[in-house]
């Protein structure tokens, strides 16, 4: 199981409140500690992080929450790698922090720079993950809000964002989609995260105010606080899995490949933190059927395509291990909450 810092759920009490919603309802039907809505430090499963949003979006009929709590939070949230990332002396070397100390924050999530997806040799991607056909959108839109956010403020301003490609169709009308990132939005991509398109010559964008004392003693702390991304290989084949789930296979192998690793080293490794890659994908798959189940109305059939099952047997089988119930018997309770082990 991963584990995100509470910090990435500021803002989520405000806005609850504010849309007249009960955020400790909310929260203890999801399974996440109460107390997270008020600390910055809580280290809570990143399941039930997603479910909050999901539940509180679905009852609350909300369907951009992750974007209006996105406007809420700022890079300070980040602790020492906001310290880091503000004292980068370009965007491009923020950008590589980020990507390399993320895991501090939230062992599941991943930012990286790629290719532009659309072929554009005057684009770059920056590929905001785990994010699939089937979401997880308000988490997902949390995020990307939040880094878009964050890398206005670093450059002072817009910054030529081209596009925001997403794999799933959210609930939320593409205007307020617009509205937020001030540049088109393009849902239901074929594309394996949700992807910022910007300018390829962004990366060597100067950032001012820098103090470089300060960055390498927030590097250092970053450094010792954790152990480095290469030791800790769950959290990688779980942004994987849950990247890959319901697009392609999701094997050992394939896997194993994505990850350059031999299947035979992944298994290893993944012994040694005391879990297992059917695990991992039991623990992803089960995430993702529950936030089916309950927060849409899709055919039991492509509910179970979606979480990588051939049959809809399988989904049955499984949700009666996992919940002890029918899918059926797990829509019916209309809570994510309601439905966890």
């Amino acid at each position: 199981m991963a584990y995100i810092r509470s910090a990435g759920l500021r803002g989520l009490r405000a806005t609850v409140a504010e849309l007249g919603g009960d955020a400790e309802r909310l929260a203890r039907a999801a399974e996440l500690p109460v107390e997270a809505l008020d600390s910055d430090d809580v280290l809570v499963p990143d399941r039930a992080a997603a479910a909050v949003l999901e539940l509180a979006a679905h009852e609350l009929n909300v369907p951009d929450l992750g974007l209006r709590i996105a406007r809420r939070q700022d890079l300070a949230m980040l602790g020492s790698l906001a310290v880091a990332i503000q004292h980068s002396p370009t965007l491009g070397d923020a950008l590589a922090c980020t990507s390399r100390y993320l895991f501090v924050h939230a062992g599941s999530l991943s930012l990286t720079v790629g290719p532009d997806p659309s072929g554009d040799r005057s684009s770059a991607a920056l590929l905001y993950g785990p994010a699939t056909s089937a979401g997880p959108v308000q988490g997902t839109d949390l995020g990307v809000g939040f880094v878009h956010r964050t890398i206005t403020y670093l450059v002072g301003g817009r910054y030529g964002l081209r596009s925001v490609d997403l794999p799933y169709r959210p609930a939320a009308p593409p205007a307020a989609y617009e509205a937020f990132f001030g540049a088109p939005v393009r849902v239901g991509r074929d594309v394996p995260a949700a992807v910022l398109r910007v300018p390829r010559e962004l990366s060597s964008h100067a950032l001012t105010g820098v103090n470089d004392n300060l960055r390498r003693l927030a590097l250092a702390f970053l450094a010792e606080q954790a152990p480095s991304l290469e030791q800790r290989l769950a959290p990688r084949v779980r942004a994987v899995v849950q990247e890959a789930l319901g697009t392609r296979p999701v094997d050992v192998g394939t896997v194993a490949s994505l990850l350059d690793l031999h299947p035979r080293t992944l298994q290893r490794r993944l012994a040694a933190e005391g879990t297992t890659f059917g695990a991992v994908l039991d623990d992803v798959r089960r995430q993702v059927a529950l936030r089916l189940l309950t927060t849409t109305r899709l055919p039991l059939g492509q509910v179970a395509g979606m979480v990588g099952f051939a049959e809809q047997s399988a989904l049955s089988r499984s949700a009666r291990r996992w919940w002890g119930a029918a899918p059926r018997a797990v829509r019916s309770r209309g809570a994510a909450g309601s439905a966890t082990s």
